[in-house]
């Protein structure tokens, strides 16, 4: 039988190759290629005549058959049960990513502690701090008193050989995985053979044990959890912790979930004793916006069954370039340049020489198409100058024939508008589960059109008798 050459492996995404090559084709970096030692035998699998692995027999199951629903172990962190699906499953292996400091270490060790009042054996595993470091933190959030088992240690071996020992832990935090390093697998603590040979060996224990592991994981430049891709197919969820520096606030928000849903997110402030949790993120997001200036609609949204208000804002000011610029901060790109070609073609505006720059407040990313209408309104009332009312929420999808459409869940969304003070609200005209409507004034809107002409009319110029200067009749 011929032997099998070595492989290399990319350290930037885990492309693998057969012979080494300067620039990985896969994600375009430079000089990560680096030798794969081969995986060493299992021990007590044997060989068969002909060099092929024995294997064992195993029973197989039908699909028919009783099911219960997985047993949850709640953090006692309302926001982060809520993004796990209602707490942790025993046995269920989670990954945690985010840009360093902002306060995943944190997080995790409000949730350890407060499991550990609650009786249950929790441990903690760090790979970059040291247990004093550990302590003074949490001494700093007044958590010294929790019942947490510590230890500073990076072989994998000797963390799963020290866990088999005593009680069966709850819970159990690898912070960072990148840190890990297997005896076993013949490469450097980082890389990506070390990442995925480690994940794998602590994730069978998990399984095996019924405790429940939460892997730290570094992040790239792009935001994206460093090392394999294939630590995120191996694990049960994979959640993100989220903000900006300007920002007090985080947000958790979940990429895969086995367990639950992945569109739920929890919103946590930062303060001088951890992390606390916003259980009105509206309220948060709406904070000191100016209700006088043009170019700002209040969209109500959704995050999977929460709704949110959040601030929408837009400028349009008028470029000497060739080539308008197109800015945008929570939002995505493609679909404003949909919504801006709806604008042209149906609303009749000239938006082909202005820059355009859209910004979610808050730092808050939103995805749902039911964002349309509260941007193409922002969008109108800058370019116009006209302010849009205060105490009015938008939210709509557009399509690309002009027409607005009816989006999900409108009730909730305009109770959540009523309960924080606003009056009425901008809305697709066909659908019917508004319920009573929150008691706001509802207003519903079939075409792009519509609400062009409706802004244009209350703009300065239109006010004084002048042509308004973007529209095209």
């Amino acid at each position: 039988m011929a032997k099998r050459g070595p492989t290399y492996t990319c350290q930037a995404c885990g492309a693998v190759y057969h012979r080494w090559q300067g620039k990985c084709d896969a994600c375009g970096t430079w000089s990560s290629l680096s030798e794969e030692a081969q995986a060493a035998p299992v021990p007590g699998g044997g060989r068969a005549s002909g060099g092929r692995a024995r294997g064992r027999i195993f029973a197989l199951e039908s699909l028919k058959g009783e099911t219960q629903d997985a047993p949850r172990i709640v953090s006692g962190i309302g926001e982060l049960d809520r993004v796990t699906g209602g707490g942790f499953v025993p046995g269920s292996v989670l990954l945690i990513g985010g840009d360093p400091g902002i306060g995943k270490s944190t997080l995790l060790m409000q949730a350890c502690a407060a499991m550990a009042l609650t009786g249950r054996r929790v441990v903690y595993v760090s790979g970059e701090e040291s247990t004093s470091q550990v302590r003074l933190r949490a001494q700093r959030m007044g958590l010294a008193e929790a019942a947490v088992d510590l230890a500073a240690e990076t072989n994998v071996e000797d963390i799963i050989a020290t866990l088999g020992q005593g009680e069966r832990p709850a819970l159990v935090v690898i912070d960072s995985i990148q840190t890990m390093w297997s005896g076993e697998v013949e490469s450097a603590p980082g890389t990506v053979t070390q990442v995925r040979g480690s994940a794998q060996a602590l994730i069978r224990y998990a399984k095996t044990s019924g405790a429940c592991l939460i892997l730290v994981g570094h992040v790239t430049k792009d935001g994206q959890i460093a090392g394999p891709r294939v630590v995120e197919h191996m694990v049960d969820a994979v959640l993100s912790f989220e903000g900006e520096g300007a920002h007090a606030f985080r947000i958790l928000r979940g990429q895969k979930n086995r367990f639950g849903a992945t569109d739920e997110i929890g919103v946590f402030e930062m303060t001088g004793l951890g992390l606390a949790e916003v259980g009105n993120p509206s309220a948060l997001f709406l904070a000191g916006r100016d209700q006088s200036a043009p170019g700002a609609a209040v969209l109500a949204g959704m995050e999977g069954t929460r709704p949110v208000l959040v601030e929408i804002q837009a400028l349009v000011s008028p470029t000497a370039l060739g080539t308008p610029r197109r800015a945008v901060v929570g939002w995505d790109t493609s679909r404003l340049a949909m919504v801006l070609a709806v604008l042209e073609t149906h609303g009749g505006l000239k938006l082909g020489q202005h820059d355009v720059y859209l910004n979610v407040a808050g730092g808050l990313r939103v995805g749902e198409p039911a964002a349309d209408l509260a941007v193409a309104a922002a969008l109108v009332s800058s370019l116009t100058g006209a302010v849009l009312p205060a105490g009015a929420v938008y939210f709509g999808e557009i399509a690309l024939s002009g027409a607005i459409r009816p989006v999900s869940v409108a009730a909730a969304r305009l109770r959540e508008a009523a309960k924080l003070g606003f009056g009425s609200a901008v809305l697709p005209a066909g659908g019917a589960d508004t319920g009573d409507g929150g008691g706001l004034g509802l207003k519903r809107l079939g075409h792009v059109g519509e609400l062009v002409a409706e802004i244009a009319a209350t703009a300065p110029r239109a006010r004084s008798g002048q042509r308004a200067p973007q529209a095209d009749r």
